[in-house]
């Protein structure tokens, strides 16, 4: 009976150290995973900001205009001032749409009224 509880408990010990070990080398490759990740996520934030740069210089002012002008015949674009923008009171807004009166209805003034 002793050397049955020996062999199990020593099994079992087996058994932790193997579970043990898998579970060691599933962690290491899952931070080696996220290690990569992160530098893969670091590659991105560089490109992206490489391509923030460039479209910082090619949406300079003085380049638009430039190409503005070269391209005046085909665009027909103008430059771009303060005088094209309009304060909110100046836009015209439709008002709604009430469709055709079809029963008018007349309306009385109560001073005129008796």
């Amino acid at each position: 009976m002793k050397n049955l509880f020996l062999s199990c408990l020593v099994m079992g010990v087996m058994g932790l150290a193997f579970w043990a070990y898998t579970e060691n080398y599933e962690t290491k490759g899952k931070l080696d995973e996220i290690a990569q990740l992160n530098r893969d996520i670091s590659e991105a934030h560089s490109r992206l900001r490489a391509l923030k740069a460039e479209w910082a210089y090619l949406n300079r002012p003085e380049r638009l205009l430039q190409l503005v002008n070269a391209n005046f015949d085909e665009l027909k674009l103008l430059q771009l001032t303060a005088d094209h923008f309009a304060r909110l009171e100046q836009i015209p807004y439709p008002g709604p749409d009430l469709g055709p009166i079809t029963e008018p209805i007349e309306v009385m003034n109560r001073e005129a009224s008796p």
